[in-house]
């Protein structure tokens, strides 16, 4: 059972004792990313991300605040969403104290030297090439594009080049000041741990903290009247798609409904359109459907890779899949299965310390409340072949549709035209 501690300047500490285990994670996390950025600032959430390890007063260069853990074997990273950042360090329990030291001091003393921000310039951009060469990754970045176009949730969470080269220290230092605050901030500790002792020594770390209020995010802006299509011209052997809908927030009542929809039609091996498209049609080797929910969007989308010559056919094979959800219930056997594999791939993701601190430090930072795993499982319990087929119904419909393509094509016009239920 996980416990919840909430001082005085707005900090919340989140502590889960975990038995069987000899490790022990500390997460900070803090409730910014890409949607609270402008057009001139997108990217400078990650760019602030990859400067926390550059050096503090107490660790002075990159080589310093990394080998504090190497030299216990300790497994430390960060990472950037749209709507938080998260710093954290996993060891043995041992060495809990070294690694809170250590995250407290990343997060809060980094020094941010000027060399350092001109030469990450130069490694951001690699890492902007990378995304872009690897279609897999690039094509994500499109969806959100084609769906919230010239807007914070439309934007590549990396930023551009032209705005990474053009961004300063004062520039970060402005962000980091506006937003690493104590009431925008999470401490998550899981593992081989004692509770009061953990709190206690969070505190004295976390004494220092900025207690100002942070900056709002802009509201996303949802306008979708008839189905859109985006294509990116690239002469490929494989065509990358990306077909969808807009779905349904974090917020929504049928949110567990909605993934047990996306597992059904491609979550698993057994899923409806890997079966079909590469089982039975052969024709990708790659083929998903992922469900993403924030507190202020939402999207059911497939991914696969097919052939040149096979995108017509691959485009009206998941559409059929999508329109034959929406009208007959799913067998109540095809549902169990799907509710016994979310809950299983659930169980097992979190047998380890860094993931649970990921599952309960997001939970109460995006929704403000945390459920339990057992919690979640009732309430994915509950959901009913007919609640599947009323979220099908109202999620898949025409005007939702969206399609992405990365390959050799440029008359967008054909596609649109394919996009039909």
């Amino acid at each position: 059972m996980f416990k919840k501690t909430t001082l005085k300047n707005g900090l919340r500490i989140i502590t889960v004792p975990q038995k069987g285990t000899q490790a022990v994670t500390v997460l900070v996390l803090v409730g910014t990313g890409s949607k609270y950025e402008n057009k001139e600032t997108n990217g400078i959430s990650h760019f602030l991300e990859h400067m926390y390890f550059k050096g503090t007063k107490k660790r002075p260069t990159s080589l310093a605040v990394a080998e504090t853990l190497d030299k216990v074997g300790g497994i430390y990273n960060a990472f950037t969403g749209e709507d938080y950042t998260g710093y954290f360090a996993k060891v043995a329990f041992p060495h809990f104290d070294l690694a809170l030291d250590w995250v407290s001091d990343i997060y809060l003393n980094s020094l941010l030297p000027e060399k350092e921000i001109e030469k990450e310039k130069g490694v951001i951009i690699e890492e902007i090439n990378m995304l872009y060469d690897t279609p897999t990754s690039y094509i994500e970045i499109l969806w959100n594009k084609l769906l919230y176009g010239d807007q914070p949730a439309g934007w590549p969470i990396t930023g551009t080049k032209e705005n990474i080269a053009r961004i300063t220290r004062k520039d970060l230092f402005k962000y980091m000041k506006s937003q690493y605050a104590a009431s925008n901030t999470i401490i998550c500790v899981v593992g081989k741990i004692k509770e009061s002792e953990v709190i206690s020594k969070v505190k004295k770390c976390f004494s220092k903290i900025e207690t100002k209020k942070s900056k709002e995010k802009s509201p996303v802006i949802e306008k979708q009247t008839k189905p859109n299509c985006l294509l990116h011209f690239r002469q490929t052997d494989q065509t990358h798609l990306a077909l969808g809908v807009r779905a349904f927030n974090l917020f929504h009542s049928q949110r567990y409904t909605q993934e047990l929809l996306g597992i059904i039609l491609g979550g698993m091996m057994s899923a409806r359109l890997f079966m079909e498209v590469r089982g039975k049609l052969g024709m990708a080797y790659y083929i998903h459907t992922d469900v993403s929910s924030d507190p202020d969007t939402g999207s059911l989308v497939t991914l696969a890779g097919v052939d040149n010559e096979k995108v017509d056919k691959a485009i009206s094979t998941i559409l059929k899949e999508y329109k034959k959800i929406t009208e007959k219930k799913v067998p109540k056997d095809e549902l169990k299965k799907a509710k016994n594999y979310t809950k299983g791939k659930m169980a097992l993701i979190l047998e380890t310390s860094d993931a649970l601190s990921s599952f309960y430090g997001l939970q109460e930072l995006l929704e403000k409340k945390i459920l339990t795993p057992e919690e979640i499982y009732k309430r994915i319990d509950q959901v009913t072949q007919s609640d599947i087929l009323k979220v099908a119904k109202e999620i898949f419909q025409p005007k939702k549709l969206n399609l992405v393509l990365i390959g050799p094509f440029k008359n967008k016009e054909k596609f649109q035209k394919l996009l039909k239920l």
